[in-house]
């Protein structure tokens, strides 16, 4: 559960959950903390202390890039910073959600309030204005390449807070500075170091794959759901997840997830009730070693995203008590890059397996004695039953199967060979957003699929956890007793699964 008030800064940790929550509930409000704000103020002083001592150093006397060796002098301080701003925010496509640039906001708000950036405290207290008044800058969604960090991007959230760019305000782009002043909001103008310390992060891709996070962990435990009422369904045997076979093999997730399986089917009378079924085909009898391979994917991709969120992510960073500042790289998104592809991998594996349970379903060669495509045998022919919900499952996973590519693997160099080996994180972090909603969509179509052939057994055999869920479906979704529109039943299926606690 997520306080209404949350504080930011060294002192308090972020987890994927929280950075989802804020990003979604606009009534959790943030400030930065005490000691924060402490931090905030040494580490910009260092930086002041630099620019009068005329101290070269990349991106606060010096330009960016490949004109790393170009001499900025004093003057010019704020005009470097603000041309920063303008020419990199080059994004293209279709804009980011409203959640996810909250995200990222969020988290560069962390980034910075660790106090090794240098940024003014009122840059900071800028940026936790828009969040707590919920003003979301137009993003593009397309143009980094994962570093120096999520540079166009950035850039855009960058903008509004120059005033300049443009906000997301009732579905309508307007420009930024007119809803700056609606809130009694002033623009600033970057100052040395923080345009460059702004965009020269990875909170984009990061901020993103916090909200996906949340999600996948939520479809892992999902697919075990669907799994379990699938097993019923076809009255599969539970020998499979016997906690003596995982113990002899005992990887974390794969004996967790036998283990909620046998919670689930509990006391159910359609489990092992056909006595000549020796095993069940590997859809079945291996979802503890798929599933649970998937879970512990899941674990390890969180461990990194945890140290991402609360990391210093730019360049150069600022050593207050040694009145340092070293040049980097932890603005490089490889951390994330290669978490997230295997994320995507993972998650399509959930929906491979799950698309075979369907497919298995609908065929009465292996659904234990089911109509063909679940449709009543005396309709069958006349009425298609789910035959095509499973085509819709099988597409799904084809386009997972080609977005499964890992980003990470490729690397384009930039800045005329100075920035010559790049992550591609926020692809692969985008890639995995579009896998989770197809893998979202193959759960709901085995949901709706194993519910409606439990119709065809005894509804009082189902076991007591899987009784609960299987009323809940049906409070919403009625037995499919003859055809209609399809894709509206699925919708129906999907937002009943978000809904399973």
């Amino acid at each position: 559960m997520v306080k209404k008030l949350v504080e930011i800064g060294s002192d308090h940790h972020l987890t994927a959950e929280t950075v989802s929550s804020i990003s979604y509930d606009r009534d959790i409000k943030i400030r930065l903390s005490p000691l924060a704000k402490k931090r905030i103020l040494a580490s910009r002083k260092i930086v002041e202390g630099m620019i009068k001592d005329e101290r070269v150093v990349y991106g606060i006397t010096t330009g960016f890039g490949s004109f790393k060796n170009k001499i900025i002098s004093a003057d010019h301080t704020a005009e470097l910073q603000k041309n920063l701003i303008r020419s990199h925010a080059a994004g293209v496509g279709n804009l980011l959600s409203a959640e996810e640039v909250r995200a990222a906001m969020l988290v560069r708000l962390n980034s910075l309030a660790q106090g090794y950036s240098g940024v003014r405290l009122e840059l900071l207290d800028l940026l936790c204005a828009l969040i707590n008044n919920d003003i979301t800058p137009a993003v593009p969604s397309k143009g980094s390449v994962g570093s120096s960090g999520d540079l166009a991007p950035l850039s855009h959230i960058a903008l509004v807070l120059m005033g300049e760019g443009h906000v997301v305000s009732r579905d309508k782009i307007v420009p930024s500075l007119s809803i700056l002043k609606k809130y009694n909001l002033s623009p600033i103008t970057f100052a040395a170091k923080e345009g460059l310390a702004f965009n020269n992060g990875t909170s984009v891709m990061t901020g993103i794959a916090a909200i996906a996070m949340v999600k996948a962990k939520r479809l892992s435990y999902l697919a075990d759901i669907t799994c379990a009422l699938t097993l019923e369904a076809v009255c599969g045997a539970s020998a499979a997840f016997d906690k003596r076979i995982h113990d002899l093999r005992p990887h974390f997730g794969q004996q967790y997830t036998a283990g909620r399986v046998r919670n689930l089917i509990a006391g159910s009378k359609l489990v092992d009730s056909m006595n000549d079924r020796v095993q069940d085909s590997y859809s079945l009898r291996c979802t503890p070693q798929v599933h649970g391979a998937i879970f512990d994917t899941l674990a390890h991709v969180e461990k990194v995203l945890t140290i991402e969120i609360n990391s210093v992510t730019d360049n150069p960073i600022i050593f207050a008590d040694r009145n340092e500042a070293l040049s980097g790289g932890n603005f490089h998104g490889e951390p994330i890059a290669i978490a997230f592809d295997s994320l995507g991998i993972a998650i399509s594996e959930l929906g491979n397996i799950s698309e075979r349970r369907t497919a298995k379903l609908v065929d009465p060669a292996t659904n234990a004695g089911l109509p063909a495509y679940l449709i009543s045998e005396e309709k069958g022919g006349l009425h298609s039953g789910l035959m095509i919900a499973q085509y819709t499952a099988a597409a799904l996973v084809s386009e997972n199967k080609v977005l499964e590519h890992p980003a990470s693997v490729d690397s384009i160099p930039t800045s005329a060979n100075q920035e010559d080996h790049v992550s591609m994180g926020t692809i692969a972090v985008r890639k995995s957003v579009s896998i989770i909603e197809n893998v979202e969509y193959v759960l709901a179509i085995e949901l709706l699929s194993a519910c409606q052939a439990l119709d065809f057994r005894n509804i009082s055999h189902l076991g007591k956890e899987t009784k609960k869920i299987y009323a809940q479906v049906r409070k919403t979704i009625a037995f499919w007793s003859k055809d209609k529109q399809l894709n509206l039943e699925i919708e129906k299926a999907r937002k009943v699964l978000r809904t399973i606690s």
